[in-house]
């Protein structure tokens, strides 16, 4: 958009409009803690008279887009009326996605403004252009992700918006997940005594919110130290919502056989070491559940690449001054948490919570931007910044949206060479580029509940079609037999779980509790079950099936380092089964008479 745009935009951001915009931004953040971090995306629709008539937001990846559960909710009340959205849609080709931008059309709102323009190149600015071709007025707040021209009320709305999906702006701009190093110390700089004792040096209300990060991150991370000293659990004490992995870095895999973050019953661990260290112990771990991933050279640039290509968007380095200073040197710090607690221990052998930097000089010092200041608990003191790397919130939204559009996803530098040369379509999680391409995508599938282990040859021709709300919802269910009454309860809880994640949840639990209520023919079936889900979800869907089809003959890819099944695994050597399905089911629409989009 142009300056002049901009600015006619921001003059008419009124208090009122900050207020709102302020209102989907609170409902953005709703399910941080709850799910897996995401987008974080929230919308309030008005009537013609400014009077909320619905106000929603997304609860996970998978979930329905906020803007399709406000439209539902709002009916034809807001028509006229202006929509309120802190991030743009996550809408064309190459999202295969299109319902967002179509409700909001549907809904009659006659004015919508947007606080973010996406930060994913390959969608900024796409939903607002079709929105503009359907006729609705689009504002966009500081359109280049400044926010600096409008006045103070659009400057603090636009930093709003930029706060609530800043793990998102440091992923885009700096291709690795946001993440913040958290520690608490002493008056005097001090994370334990000389005798390596740390409990605790923050207070309660502290290690409340540290609990609270926990939960808003894909993963927490320590080293095999903090491991041998302390035996962290690393969990986060909340009886529900998401339980990030636990991952610890260790060359040697000097670790302890006995540990709390080998019981993965509450959250999943990861263990990162270098090739061939203690082979037999990295079994022994694998065997209670543990994942463990051998790099050719273990290092926090590594490390930070590895859970790019995994799809992470935000990390907690809970880690000792050993790890934390390399990590401050590769720049995979983006944030500083730190809690100063008002009480002195002293010693020159006390940790610190940063190691050596090599600086010489106080000038060579690291400024952070950004800072605030909170008095916790009425006794110790949170500094919170962002490292120079980042640069604060505005600087890196500027990053971002200078990057140029790009579909391809580049190999990360730690990660084994791909040993096909040949060019290919790779996806994996559902909100980034070619998430249509995934079976946890937010497109709905009409599919009849199996109800016993001989179903399917039988077809599903006289039996009544349920709507499932993904792929992988029918998928999980679809394990279940359904002759048991655990099974037909859990296949009914799978049905109703809000996001895709969440279904697998559940249907991994239950295979895991109780392997009894499983299909016999799971093993041999589970493949044709997914095919028949893909086929119902592409045919469906006119958003996605464009996207199937523009990939033309290039092979498809489901890029999950971890999974060799129905991915292509960490060395690109997996079976890739999702991918092939649908290149196959490609090929099945183009004999069908469907053509790729112009």
């Amino acid at each position: 958009a142009s300056a002049e745009s901009a600015s006619s935009v921001s003059s008419r951001f009124t208090e009122t409009d900050k207020a709102w915009m302020t209102r989907a931004v609170e409902l953005a953040r709703c399910s941080e803690t709850r799910v897996a971090p995401h987008p974080k995306s929230g919308c309030v629709l008005t009537d013609v008279q400014g009077a909320s008539v619905a106000e929603t937001f997304q609860f996970g990846q998978g979930g329905q887009r906020a803007e399709v559960l406000a439209s539902r909710e709002a009916g034809d009340r807001a028509k006229g009326g202006t929509a309120y959205l802190n991030l743009e849609p996550c809408h064309g080709l190459a999202a295969g996605e299109s319902a967002a931008v179509e409700a909001l059309v549907r809904s009659g709102v006659r004015r919508v403004i947007i606080g973010l323009r996406h930060p994913l190149q390959p969608f900024r600015g796409v939903a607002i252009a079709d929105l503009r071709a359907a006729g609705v007025e689009v504002e966009v707040l500081g359109d280049a992700f400044g926010g600096a021209s409008g006045g103070a009320a659009a400057t603090e709305a636009a930093a709003l918006c930029r706060e609530a999906n800043a793990a998102l702006l440091h992923r885009a701009a700096t291709k690795r997940p946001f993440s913040t190093l958290k520690y608490a110390m002493t008056l005097d700089g001090k994370i334990a005594s000389s005798t390596g004792h740390a409990a605790w040096v923050s207070g309660p209300d502290a290690r409340k919110m540290v609990f609270q990060e926990r939960a808003r991150s894909d993963a927490v991370i320590v080293g095999g130290q903090t491991v041998r000293k302390d035996d962290p659990k690393l969990l986060t004490r909340m009886e529900d919502g998401h339980a990030p992995f636990r991952v610890v870095l260790s060359r040697s895999m000097d670790l302890p056989e006995v540990a709390n973050l080998w019981d993965v019953s509450a959250a999943p661990t990861l263990v990162l070491t270098e090739r061939g260290a203690r082979r037999e112990f990295q079994e022994y771990l694998k065997s209670l559940g543990v994942e463990v991933i051998e790099f050719d050279f273990l290092s926090p640039t590594a490390v930070m690449d590895y859970l790019y290509d995994r799809g992470f968007l935000q990390c907690l380095w809970e880690c000792g001054g050993a790890l934390a200073a390399p990590a401050v040197r590769d720049n995979v710090v983006h944030k500083v948490m730190a809690f100063v607690a008002p009480k002195v221990v002293g010693g020159p052998e006390a940790p610190c919570p940063i190691g050596e930097l090599g600086f010489v000089e106080m000038t060579q010092a690291l400024e952070l931007s950004d800072v605030e200041f909170e008095v916790v608990g009425g006794r110790d003191m949170l500094i919170q910044g962002y490292m120079p790397i980042s640069g604060g919130l505005a600087t890196v939204a500027t990053a971002a949206a200078a990057l140029p559009p790009s579909y391809a996803k580049e190999r990360t530098p730690s990660r084994p060479l791909n040993p096909s040369p040949q060019l290919d379509v790779r996806f994996y999680k559902s909100w980034d580029v070619n998430g249509a391409l995934s079976n946890f995508s937010p497109h709905t599938v009409a599919l009849p509940m199996p109800s016993n282990p001989h179903q399917e040859s039988s077809g599903d021709e006289g039996q009544s079609l349920l709507e499932w709300a993904t792929t992988e919802h029918y998928y999980q269910a679809s394990k279940l037999d359904q002759r048991f009454a655990g099974g037909r309860d859990a296949a009914e809880a799978i049905r109703a779980a809000p996001t895709p994640e969440e279904a697998a949840r559940i249907g991994r639990a239950a295979q895991r509790a109780n392997p009894e209520i499983i299909r016999a023919d799971w093993n041999d079936i589970k493949v044709d079950v997914m095919r028949r889900a893909l086929r119902a979800k592409f045919t469906t869907h006119a958003a996605a099936r464009d996207l199937l089809l523009s990939t033309g003959d290039l092979p498809i890819v489901e890029d999950a380092p971890h999974d060799s099944v129905w991915g292509c695994g960490w060395d690109f050597r997996g079976e890739n089964t999702l991918g092939l399905l649908l290149v196959e089911l490609r090929d099945q629409l183009r004999e069908e008479g469907f053509t790729p989009p112009e």
